[in-house]
């Protein structure tokens, strides 16, 4: 195989199917990239895969001779990012492959291709949708997804694939986060879900193309779908963006209920704008540890924001609110707290509540005449003297 390359193109395809490259591969040859040009194609396909997830880039190349080689992924993607300013060649040689750029050439050793495990057929596309809309939810959901893999359902992305609405859903018990958004179905009365590996998605979403879109193709997806449609999270989902293709493997379990967890009223209702309720709790915040909370007090006209006691470190700081009910006075984890309010997209932050030790939902002032919140965050409060 030999072939000529634009450099900074061929370094962002290398870089973008390493990320699927594992950490600690269960077999050496994992850590391989597969590069493939097939016979009087001028396309070069870049390949990574783990038995979990799989990233398929693909780049137009000036062909020479077609072929396939298998290379290490992680040092073949750091010789690409600090190549001179030159055209690229690549020429595989039997056991070596020979990459030349400018006056720069490096001399990779193959690895065996025959053990390469085949890569997974991308599903049949069930549906389309903006890839910055589709980015902005994951990264609003994401961060309420548990880090513990003791229990994996709650390491996962619940997505609800219901007519034309898309639902994000994320917990680790001690909050939820909901993000609904419209998408363009291929089955109009597609209703199914996949558990998707947070890690996983967070990390295809930061990959996506600005100003495309990203087809979606879920293997358990059939018309009518349902539980029997969804097989209990069985399968495989795959994201198509701009050429590139990832797949992963659901996570094989139910998500849970969620959606009785949010209280149907509040007794008390806050809108506040949200940059400057986060910089204020960023600031207050300063003096509290892992273990100090964050406690807001709101009356009719302000939230009082504060943080420490006793010989502690303290501060305080007053904000201005739109606010009706009963005063109340809760507290919560600084980072729960910023990781809700960062999430809300609109200009104001809406916070419902019932009780100072029931959960409080924060979310985004609905648009227009909506009286519902396209982002939701749920969030339990602490108990504090």
């Amino acid at each position: 195989m030999i072939f000529g390359a634009d450099r900074d193109s061929f370094a962002e395809a290398v870089a973008w199917t390493a990320r699927a490259l594992p950490a600690r591969p269960a077999m050496p040859v994992l850590a391989g990239m597969r590069l493939e040009i097939a016979e009087g194609s001028s396309t070069l396909r870049l390949s990574s895969f783990d038995y979990e997830v799989s990233a398929r880039a693909e780049l137009d190349v000036d062909v020479e001779t077609s072929g396939a080689v298998l290379v290490s992924g992680r040092l073949l993607a750091e010789i690409a990012r600090n190549l001179p300013a030159a055209p690229l060649r690549l020429r595989a040689d039997g056991a070596r492959v020979l990459v030349t750029c400018g006056s720069a050439k490096f001399t990779l050793l193959t690895l065996p291709l025959e053990d390469y495990p085949t890569l997974p057929d991308m599903p049949r596309t069930t549906g389309s949708l903006s890839a910055e809309s589709f980015a902005a939810a994951v990264r609003q959901v994401s961060p309420a997804a548990s880090r513990d893999d003791t229990l994996p359902m709650l390491t996962g992305i619940n997505i609800a694939f219901r007519g034309d609405t898309l639902t994000l859903a994320a917990t680790d018990r001690y909050r939820i986060a909901v993000r609904e958004l419209w998408w363009k179905p291929e089955v109009p009365d597609l209703d199914t879900a996949a558990l998707v590996p947070a890690r996983t998605l967070h990390d295809i979403a930061r990959s996506l193309a600005p100003g495309s879109n990203v087809d979606i193709a879920l293997s358990s997806a059939a018309p009518g779908g349902g539980a029997a449609a969804a097989a209990h999270g069985e399968g495989m989902i795959g994201f198509d963006n701009s050429g590139r293709r990832t797949t992963t493997r659901l996570i094989d379990s139910d998500f849970i209920p969620y959606q009785n967890r949010f209280p149907a009223e509040s007794a008390a209702r806050a809108t506040v704008p949200t940059a400057p309720l986060i910089e204020a709790v960023k600031r207050v915040a300063l003096v509290a540890d892992r273990n100090t909370p964050l406690r807001l007090s709101f009356t009719e006209r302000e939230v009082v924001l504060e943080a420490g006691s006793g010989d502690d470190a303290q501060a305080a700081e007053a904000l201005e609110v739109q606010f009706s009910g009963d005063p109340m006075r809760v507290a919560f984890t600084p980072e729960y707290f910023l990781d809700g309010l960062g999430a809300v997209q609109t200009e104001s932050a809406r916070i419902d509540f019932t009780q100072p030790t029931k959960p409080v939902v924060v979310s985004d002032v609905p648009a227009g005449d909506s009286a519902t919140s396209e982002f939701r965050y749920l969030v339990m409060p602490l108990r504090v003297p």
